[in-house]
């Protein structure tokens, strides 16, 4: 049993709340009467001493929280705070913090730089070209004010970084590009340097914003490493040329008391070693990867987002048949010894149905906390 967690009682399943669908269309997201905060599971799930599943990102257990004050939050289209103007906001691109244009487009929800036109032409230039930014010129005493009634206490907040190494790398010199600087001999130890400047930035902007905003509790960072067949760099090339940076800037975070959790896109089933040398709390992998077989020889080691492969069709499914789905959820992956939590992707594709959803927290529970 995970330790000193309260043990389950039916009192706990009295919906005191409930929150909009996550994806419009999708049914409304019940508040039980939880013996702790999720703020507190959020926290035990990361440290391996779950209360229950946590659904990894989604809005029961985690506030999202990505503030206008960082450009690169604007440019990609993704800002959430007190401020943010639904349909207005996040419908745009913009100058990221390095002054790089963000072009929104709209089939895809999100922005990107568009390409053929990179903003340096030679890796010398991430020397002489780069413009740095000036973090502590921000207004950050005026974000506080704007976002002081933000957040939920009982909501652990998450705020995300959009652009990690090899996707600065892209911004600044088109895919071809940075994927070739990463192995060319007389190239990568430039990007090494760079990637080395990058993380101290990245760290003193950790610390500007646990200066500003000490409700933070998990820095949720991106970093596309692959397609849907296969990663783009060898593992060998990752090790020597990224890890170290990510170590870095996730011993930081650690040492902060705060959390890390990776997403990084593509088919990486051979690059998750890197993943948990590199420091990573958790990483939610695409629905490419085999996530029954990265727990079984990774779980104990980094927290997976995982995707049940027997699923059902939320729309036509009994009730039996929708609980006899999590109760197989629960008894494959919820071990107290090598817990895990649950991929976002099943909530976004529907299958978190409220009868799914009573029962995996009633099974998780009694697995859990007895």
């Amino acid at each position: 049993m995970s330790k000193d967690v309260p043990r389950f009682s039916p009192d706990e399943l009295r919906v005191v709340e409930e929150l909009p669908g996550v994806v419009p269309g999708l049914p409304g997201t019940p508040v039980y009467d939880f013996p702790i905060s999720q703020k507190e599971a959020v926290r035990r799930m990361y440290e391996k001493n779950p209360a229950w599943e946590i659904i990894s990102m989604v809005d029961l257990e985690f506030t999202q929280f990505n503030p206008r004050i960082i450009p690169d939050n604007v440019a990609r289209a993704f800002v959430y705070d007190a401020e943010v103007v639904p349909g207005v906001d996040n419908t745009h691109g913009g100058k990221d913090m390095f002054g790089i244009d963000w072009e929104f487009i709209p089939t895809a929800g999100g922005s990107m730089v568009r390409p053929g036109k990179p903003y340096i032409e030679s890796v010398e230039e991430l020397r002489t070209k780069v413009q740095w930014p000036d973090i502590d010129s921000w207004d950050w005493e005026g974000s506080r004010k704007a976002n002081e009634k933000y957040f939920d206490p009982n909501k652990a907040v998450v705020t995300w970084f959009f652009t990690g190494w090899f996707e600065r790398l892209i911004s600044f010199m088109d895919f071809e590009g940075a994927a070739m600087a990463l192995i060319d001999e007389d190239e990568k130890e430039i990007v090494m340097e760079f990637f080395d400047k990058l993380t101290d930035m990245y760290i003193h902007l950790v610390d500007r914003m646990l200066e500003t905003f000490p409700e933070i509790d998990v820095f949720y960072i991106h970093d596309d490493w692959g397609s849907q067949r296969a990663s783009f760099f060898s593992p060998a090339t990752s090790e020597e040329v990224i890890v170290p940076y990510m170590k870095k800037l996730n011993d930081h975070i650690h040492a902060k008391g705060r959390f890390s959790h990776l997403h990084s896109c593509g088919h990486l089933m051979n690059q998750v070693e890197n993943f948990i040398e590199a420091g990573w709390d958790a990483w939610d992998p695409q629905t490419m990867n085999d996530t029954y077989e990265l727990y079984d020889k990774y779980g104990d080691k980094i927290l997976v987002g995982i995707m049940l492969d027997q699923l059902f069709d939320p729309a036509t499914a009994s009730e039996e048949e929708q609980r006899e789905a999590a109760r197989r959820y629960v008894e494959r992956f919820c071990d107290p010894e090598k817990p895990s939590m649950m991929s976002n992707y099943m909530m976004m594709q529907g299958y978190i149905t409220p009868i799914f959803r009573e029962e995996l927290y009633i099974q998780s529970r009694q697995k859990y906390a007895g």
